[in-house]
């Protein structure tokens, strides 16, 4: 590339804004540092100017829709953002241009979208972050008819690409089964941490002392807290925790919002444990972040079964483990491949197994520091964000090569877990 005009990426994000979507910052800036001309288009936090530099990424914003709740709500947050993207990428082809458009979801509807661009020239990445048949009926419950439209969505955006890029193995197989592309199209491009924003500093730790006096254990969970990340699961486990088992010495800290955070602490005042609960809110400050990862002394992914949990990995446990922290999880598929002997597992659906994974750690520090350094090994040496970058420029030098044709996929199968 050093001797070719520097080609130009235009990345789509409906659902979050730059500034909160760790992933697509670091697919950012590692194509900008492999020389590539990146624009993002996305989403606007509070009152964030509408065009932006952050880094070498040039941001576009648009203002979010008002929120609204159900199916409903989220079809109109989506008519009017996918007005709002495409206005805002002819507003790019015309002033800045791009060769390649990078499309991350949900919604699945946004590749069928801008693979009008394709007909310019244009070659389109489908970035699948989630999968939305199961993300929706995690949150809404199984609907059969919005099921099919989901999937096909779904096989479209898979279909329509010149090349997908997915999350997990686990992904990659639900990609070629039912998308029906060729195995050699779809690449894994795992979502781990970033080294440089979350490191295990054991000797020194910049601990917040309000915490601390609080209790000498401190839980902690980070992340998204939306109605399918089990928060509700985590109150009930922290209940179990202080009435069953008589656990009085601990403090739960949640970093993180959604609209899975005004039910949880309602729940959490039912339950006679708010005041043994932080709800700290979104942490933008990687620094901050660092820090209240590191004053923790265990770690919680309380994500429950389904089949959406089971397939997805979770960024904030390899976060968690990357400051040698040890998790606790309910044993699910692809939280196993990503902690290992890192995190200790509860029954899928027993808040009581759950809770007695968590009073087994706060009585056994050294059992604590053994998974904590099993956690950051695995991070170091396998899961980091470092690891994966190879492969995303693998996918982008792909692009422009003739595409495989995978044949008829098979007829849709539910996933089972």
């Amino acid at each position: 590339m050093q001797n070719e005009k520097p080609k130009r990426v235009l990345m789509v994000v409906e659902n979050c804004p730059f500034l909160r979507d760790p992933r697509v910052q670091k697919e950012a800036k590692a194509l900008t540092a492999a020389g590539y001309r990146v624009t993002v288009i996305c989403p606007a936090e509070n009152d964030e100017p509408r065009h932006d530099f952050i880094g070498d990424t040039s941001v576009y914003q648009f203002p979010v829709w008002p929120l609204t709740e159900g199916s409903l709500g989220y079809l109109l947050e989506y008519c009017y953002a996918m007005m709002a993207l495409v206005v805002l990428s002819v507003w790019v082809w015309l002033h800045e241009g791009f060769n390649i458009i990078h499309v991350a979801n949900p919604p699945d509807c946004m590749v069928p979208l801008f693979s009008v661009y394709r007909l310019i020239g244009k070659s389109v990445i489908y970035d699948q972050h989630d999968l939305c048949p199961e993300l929706h009926a995690a949150k809404f419950g199984e609907n059969r008819w919005l099921l099919r439209l989901l999937l096909l969505m779904e096989r479209y955006s898979c279909r329509l690409a010149n090349q997908v890029i997915v999350t997990n193995e686990s992904y990659k197989e639900l990609s070629i089964r039912r998308g029906g592309v060729s195995a050699s199209d779809v690449t894994v491009v795992r979502n781990g941490p970033d080294l440089q924003t979350v490191k295990p500093e054991t000797s020194v730790i910049d601990i917040d002392q309000e915490l601390r006096s609080k209790s000498s254990n401190i839980i902690a969970f980070a992340g998204v807290t939306g109605v399918q990340d089990g928060l509700d699961c985590l109150c009930r486990a922290l209940h179990h925790l202080r009435y069953e088992l008589g656990q009085e010495n601990f403090y739960c800290i949640i970093l993180g919002d959604g609209d899975g955070l005004s039910p949880m602490k309602a729940l959490a005042e039912e339950l006679r444990v708010a005041d043994k609960i932080w709800f700290a809110g979104w942490v933008r400050d990687p620094v901050a972040y660092a820090r209240y990862i590191n004053t923790s002394d265990i770690c919680v992914s309380p994500d429950p079964f389904n089949s959406y949990n089971d397939a997805s990995t979770f960024v904030k446990i390899m976060e968690y483990m990357a400051a040698g922290k040890p998790v606790v999880a309910f044993d699910l598929q692809e939280t196993r491949t990503s902690a290992g002997n890192a995190a200790l597992y509860a029954r899928v659906g027993d808040v009581g197994d759950f809770a007695q994974k968590i009073a087994s750690l706060l009585g056994q520090p050294e059992l604590r520091d053994r998974m904590g350094q099993i956690g950051i090994v695995r991070v170091q040496k396998e899961l980091a964000w470092q690891y994966s970058i190879p492969k995303l420029l693998q996918v982008y030098e792909r692009i422009g090569q003739p595409r495989l044709e995978a044949g008829p996929a098979p007829a849709y199968q539910k996933h089972s877990n």
